[in-house]
């Protein structure tokens, strides 16, 4: 057996319950296929990449549904080779062989003595069950393959969790459960309020959820069997050695998110089932968010970072691609300096890291990394820039006139900031104070934050799941206008979102709405706007055209907001009017950041 190729076996042999015999690969010893026994019966099936020499390791695990056995250039070929063209230091040190989607690369991580745990989803890939992905039931399973971790005889007793997106988010549930050999979490852009965060941006339908089912999720179910993919290197189909029916696939499946989503436009029992109790996080932890991944996961990264019950806890905001900043060697390294500190009980001077680290941006995609002492700062010279109808600007002073009204199937209306003098930075959460009404009984606000050069072309930037997006976004359906007083913040408006409050046709109504954190530093010359529209924000360049793309790429990649099942065209395919009054002059409310600290 040489070091490049790992044992291979029938891929249609039945799986066995026993442990598989360690094959050496590549500089580690991997057991594909090991069984976890779960406590009602199904046994789960995890890869394990362990150092080559005996002894006990602390251990990361992640557990999910894309399938422990597709390598990125296989399932990601696309993002795979634009990340490592753009980084090339991602591809250095390792094969890349068994680099995988949102997870860890273990020949980056296994010569530095941590264990790499990568257990398929019930339902999903080799695990049998049902498939219900971020359930109740995933959540127990967690806890169950964290427990079955520590036991083994090649483990510290000591297990963290790590990775992207879907292994970000089940950390915040499986912390909350407490599992006792839980040490850490790195928690990389991972969403955690259910409803706000991901299902409906201000009470409006993402559409993410139902692609993401479809193209992320069925095509990994366990018993697609020989429809699927082979995993390169073992020779195992992906999803299983046995190829089951489209009818016995959809009777193992949950009743899918999407379709609750769309019957539960209101914060109910569906999404509180689902979201955990972030007080009840004690482990030490790492929330790691993206200025440009509106749309699902930068909201929860701050507040699961604020409402987390750990006294050990750190923030770390970055910016580009939804991969590249936790494959690149400085993402790594601020893995390995936090995961050694807690896991391996290692000097890594993790014990002088700031609490909140942030890389605050500018045009051109040029970042800045600071060190700071909380989040919100408390340096923040909070500001509001007033709404003036007559010149379409930004003032401090309040303006009041004339009636605004726009369609809403267009670019809606702008409101802008005198070109900048001199350097302004904006970081932190914003929100806006508007005053509206609609030719109907609903509409739907959907606000961006932009920055144009002085030539007047918007300065757009990398964002998480689109190469190009504005500064923020921020959402609101008119009709979930309520507010709950006891969590809403002057900066942060938080809606309750637990009744319908109809509008009366032409009468306005005061909004306050949430816009995501976001940091820019304006140069002098530039100029921000405030733009206001009633459907989509769209930059006007047309698709990004990326290969493989499995959406359009027009300024909010998969996060969409365009079902008619939650937008009828007789209710939100109108006109909405913005109103100017005195003693409810609408506002933007910016995080102004002196350019000395003091």
């Amino acid at each position: 057996m040489s070091e490049e190729t790992p044992m291979r076996r029938d891929p249609d042999a039945p799986l066995s319950d026993d442990m598989p015999e360690a094959v050496h690969a590549d500089g580690m010893r991997i057991l594909w296929d090991a069984p976890i026994r779960m406590s009602d019966g199904v046994v789960l099936r995890a890869d394990i990449f362990l150092p080559e020499a005996p002894g006990q390791y602390a251990a990361l695990i992640s557990y999910g549904a894309y399938g422990k056995g597709v390598p990125m250039q296989v399932g990601y070929k696309s993002a795979y080779d634009r990340m490592v063209r753009a980084y090339p230091d991602i591809a250095e040190g390792s094969t890349n062989k068994y680099m995988n989607w949102e997870v860890a690369d273990p020949e980056k991580w296994v010569p530095d003595g941590f264990i790499c745990i990568r257990v398929d989803s019930r339902g999903a890939g080799r695990s049998k069950g049902v498939l219900d992905p971020t359930s109740a039931q995933e959540t127990k399973d967690i806890c169950e393959c964290i427990e079955w971790a520590a036991a083994q005889p090649w483990s510290n007793g000591k297990v963290g969790m790590n990775g992207i997106s879907y292994y970000a988010t089940n950390q915040w549930y499986a912390a909350a459960q407490r599992p006792p050999h839980l040490a850490a979490i790195c928690v990389w852009e991972g969403f955690v309020d259910r409803y706000r965060d991901a299902a409906r941006h201000g009470g409006i339908l993402s559409q993410f959820g139902a692609g993401w089912y479809g193209r992320q999720v069925l095509k990994i179910q366990h018993g697609y069997g020989n429809r699927g993919i082979k995993n390169p290197n073992n020779g195992e189909w992906v999803s299983g050695p046995e190829t089951l029916s489209e009818e016995e696939l959809t009777a193992n499946r949950a009743v899918p998110m999407v379709d609750g989503v769309l019957n539960h436009p209101l914060d109910d029992e569906f999404y509180s089932a689902h979201t955990p109790d972030l007080s009840r996080i004690e482990v030490p932890m790492l929330s790691a968010a993206n200025w440009g991944g509106m749309g699902v996961h930068p909201r929860g990264n701050f507040e699961g970072y604020l409402a987390a019950g750990s006294s050990q806890k750190w923030l770390e905001v970055h910016g580009d691609s939804h991969f590249s900043p936790f494959y690149r060697a400085e993402g790594v390294a601020l893995q390995k300096k936090f995961f050694g500190h807690f896991l391996q009980g290692k000097d890594t001077g993790w014990d002088k890291q700031p609490p909140v680290q942030l890389q605050i941006r500018r045009p051109g995609e040029h970042f800045t990394i600071r060190d700071e002492q909380e989040w919100p700062l408390a340096r923040t010279q909070w500001t509001r820039y007033y709404l003036d109808p007559g010149t379409h600007t930004l003032t401090t002073t309040p303006a009041t006139g004339a009636p605004i009204t726009y369609s809403t199937t267009d670019h809606g209306v702008t409101f802008t900031l005198p070109p900048s003098t001199e350097e302004m930075e904006i970081t932190g959460p914003v929100a806006a104070r508007l005053l509206v009404s609609s030719d109907t009984v609903d509409a739907d606000l959907f606000l961006a934050l932009r920055l144009f050069a002085p030539d007047g072309k918007e300065v757009l930037f990398i964002g998480s799941n689109d190469p190009r997006v504005p500064i923020a976004l921020g959402w609101l359906r008119a009709s979930h206008r309520k507010l709950d007083p006891a969590k809403t913040l002057p900066y942060r408006p938080y809606h309750s979102h637990d009744e319908l409050q109809p509008l009366v046709p032409g009468e306005p109504v005061i909004l306050d709405i949430e816009i995501l954190p976001t940091s820019i530093v304006v140069p002098a010359g530039y100029t921000l706007a405030l733009n206001i529209r009633g459907c989509d924000y769209d930059h006007g360049l047309g698709d990004a055209g990326l290969s493989d793309q499995p959406y359009p790429m027009t300024g909010v990649g998969p996060f969409r907001h365009a079902d008619p099942r939650d937008r009828p065209p007789d209710i939100f395919g109108g006109k909405n009017t913005l109103h100017f009054v005195e003693g409810s002059e609408p506002f933007l409310l910016l995080p102004v950041i002196p350019s000395e600290k003091g």
